[in-house]
């Protein structure tokens, strides 16, 4: 009877850590848990980065850029940073130094936190930030992570982030 109850609980536990893996559930700054792959029948838009890259900056003005333009539409736009939540890390940053890298890039979208720095990175398979990632209406990419930012007009990844997006709706 003992391995049948030491069975069940290890099967148990397995299964509460593969729910665990495989939901995208982030933090907002307000504390709030955001699914971001449950969105109901929403294009989402993952911009992902870290308040201490300085590329995070420009980052921001094309997530402006493409919530603006998506507005009022099914498009759900977010940028998650991956600031460490532990102090002990050397890319750890406090909710008030994340709120600070919000007002000054003036970034108009909700803020969700990737904790440990790795779980969004590792769940969509990035290898560089920043990046962009798209998910279509059931949850799931609709394209390849979109890495790096543009510092030009012929290099704007807002152009092809967008035709992405276009076709995902």
């Amino acid at each position: 009877m003992k391995n049948i109850k030491s069975w069940l609980l290890i099967f148990s536990f397995v299964f509460a850590l593969s729910l665990t893996v495989s939901a995208q559930t982030l933090t907002a700054l307000d504390g709030a848990r955001v699914d971001v792959e449950n969105q109901k029948d929403k294009v989402v838009v993952l911009a992902i980065g870290a308040s201490w890259l300085p590329l995070s900056t420009q980052q921001a003005a094309i997530t402006n850029k493409i919530a603006k333009k998506f507005d009022g539409r099914d498009v759900v736009v977010y940028f998650v940073a991956t600031d460490s939540a532990s102090a002990k890390s050397k890319n750890y940053a406090s909710d008030d130094e994340l709120n600070s890298f919000v007002t000054r890039t003036k970034l108009t979208v909700r803020v969700l936190r990737d904790s440990d720095g790795a779980q969004t990175l590792k769940k969509y398979g990035i290898d560089q930030l920043p990046s962009f990632v798209i998910l279509g209406k059931d949850g799931k990419p609709a394209t390849e992570a979109f890495g790096g930012v543009g510092v030009d007009e012929k290099t704007d990844i807002s152009v092809p982030i967008s035709q992405a997006i276009e076709r995902s709706l």
